[in-house]
């Protein structure tokens, strides 16, 4: 079985993999914005714009508000921090794996 955080970051990674939907949460990034604010610069149609939102919302990584007909989003982070931590984690640890490395060449230099 797959973990719950596991789960998490795989639906996080595989929505941010598309540039569509960067930039979607770029857009929305520092305010909430109506669906049709959001699909206006995007060549595409509100149906094609609304199917990457609908990939982001499963993700996690977007929260919509309805008032009325109108419908607003806003970028939920915690899924965002989730892969931060998860990428730092990879990067301490190969940076560890390579320090040692580093050091095994060194002395294996210094011993010839």
């Amino acid at each position: 079985m797959v973990e719950y955080n596991e789960l998490v970051l795989d639906n996080s990674l595989s929505a941010l993999a598309d540039p569509t939907r960067r930039a979607i949460l770029s857009a929305i990034g520092h305010n909430e914005c109506r669906v049709t604010e959001i699909a206006a610069p995007f060549d595409m149609s509100l149906n094609a714009v609304s199917k990457h939102i609908k990939k982001l919302e499963k993700a996690g990584l977007v929260r919509r508000r309805k008032v009325g007909r109108e419908h607003f989003l806003s970028v939920n982070p915690a899924p965002i921090e989730a892969a931060a931590i998860w990428f730092d984690r990879q990067r301490a640890f190969w940076n560890n794996r390579l320090d040692h490395l580093e050091t095994l060449i060194k002395e294996e230099i210094d011993n010839e």
